[in-house]
């Protein structure tokens, strides 16, 4: 169905990421939305490895300028813009020179998970949030893709449970194998600062918990890999929230 506003979040998209399936499939999924008719945009992390001279990104000064605050401490929320190149679809970017400076995008050299992964998260999803108020665009459809945007629709049914702002929204949430890694063991204490607490993933806080938590809080679910890691495929058959098996592009728009 054209003529609908699609929020696609990501944590990767080609060609600022050239060698995931997700990366490629949101691309695809972005792409084929927009040709459509759709008023489609994109929100990814702006990652040290993404070249802004590249790709042209530059800063949107009327976005830019909020403060996220994260566990009492005050980050200021840049954000980027850049049209998906050869293509009239704009992909924002949230940047922080404290997250996501770094050359690596969620492990470093000795490839163990960084710390602050849990807070990179969060400063993501509420970055977004935030900053799609600001632009007074309300979507009917978010589209999730990435561990990162799984802190999205958890805030949004509890820190934002009573703004309005999205409530009429449909928020599907895309499935993929990433790389589980572990959270700092103090997330608990940083997710209570924004009130938000009982979360079955705090028992065991992990990319892969956290995922598999998410599927509550969204209206459809789907697989994103065609073929699904065994502890995510056995969360995936055991939700209770809608879902569906793996589509191919072509046949994405049957989720909105």
């Amino acid at each position: 169905m054209p003529n609908q506003k699609i929020l696609y979040i990501t944590t990767e998209m080609y060609p600022y990421q050239e060698d995931t399936n997700m990366a490629a499939v949101v691309n695809k999924m972005a792409l084929k939305m927009h040709q459509e008719g759709n008023d489609v945009r994109v929100f990814m992390p702006r990652f040290g490895q993404i070249s802004e001279r590249k790709f042209q990104l530059h800063e949107v000064i009327r976005l830019s300028g909020m403060n996220i605050i994260i566990n009492d401490l005050d980050q200021p929320l840049i954000i980027k813009v850049a049209s998906l190149p050869g293509e009239r679809l704009q992909v924002y970017f949230i940047d922080n020179e404290e997250y996501f400076k770094r050359k690596q995008y969620y492990l470093d050299d000795e490839g163990q998970p960084f710390s602050d992964n849990d807070e990179r998260g969060i400063f993501f999803a509420r970055g977004v949030i935030e900053t799609i108020k600001k632009l007074n665009w309300v979507p009917d459809v978010i589209h999730l893709n990435g561990w990162m945007s799984s802190f999205v629709p958890i805030y949004l049914k509890t820190y934002y449970e009573s703004d309005t702002y999205f409530k009429d929204a449909k928020i599907v949430l895309s499935l993929y194998n990433e790389k589980d890694a572990s959270f700092a063991s103090n997330i608990a204490e940083k997710l209570q600062f924004d009130n938000i607490s009982g979360l079955k993933a705090l028992e065991n806080p992990t990319v892969k918990t956290f995922v598999a938590e998410s599927m509550n809080y969204v209206d459809m679910v789907v697989k994103g890999d065609e073929f699904l890691d065994e502890d995510l495929d056995k969360a995936f058959n055991e939700t209770s929230t809608p879902k569906s098996e793996y589509l191919d592009v072509d046949s994405i728009n049957q989720l909105y």
